[in-house]
């Protein structure tokens, strides 16, 4: 079974542009109830190195490009994400690594829960307990 599961979303427009419309439980999997995006990030930099007890995410490069890596403590998988089109998929205990961002990189994530630090598994011999 893949770790990689994407989401085609439809580009919607005219003449005068596209637009993509995110809806909870539509188009993402799940309610929504935070977003957050990264952007910025200096050449060389990587990113996440944790894993989630209880939470569902779907990322999406809205510009620019970047390499994620998905482990679920048996099968390390990855893939660019390259397309404000394609959504990443990241489910409950599968540990994510973002690698290789481009200088014009917005990384959009929509989050199945709100920010709480105790759901985070930030390192990766107690994530591999955790999976098993």
């Amino acid at each position: 079974m893949s770790l990689i599961h994407l989401i085609d979303f439809p580009p919607l427009g005219d003449e005068r542009g596209s637009l993509v419309a995110l809806e909870s439980e539509q188009t993402v999997p799940f309610n929504i109830k935070r977003v957050y995006y990264l952007f910025g990030t200096q050449q060389g930099v990587a990113r996440g190195f944790h894993a989630h007890h209880n939470l569902q995410q779907v990322a999406v490069c809205i510009t620019g490009k970047c390499r994620m890596i998905l482990d679920d403590g048996h099968h390390r998988e990855e893939v660019w994400l390259d397309s404000s089109t394609k959504g990443l998929v990241i489910g409950d205990l599968i540990w994510r690594e973002m690698h290789d961002f481009s200088e014009d990189c917005v990384l959009l994530v929509l989050a199945s829960e709100h920010y709480d630090e105790n759901d985070y598994i930030r390192d990766y011999e107690e994530f591999l307990e955790v999976a098993k």
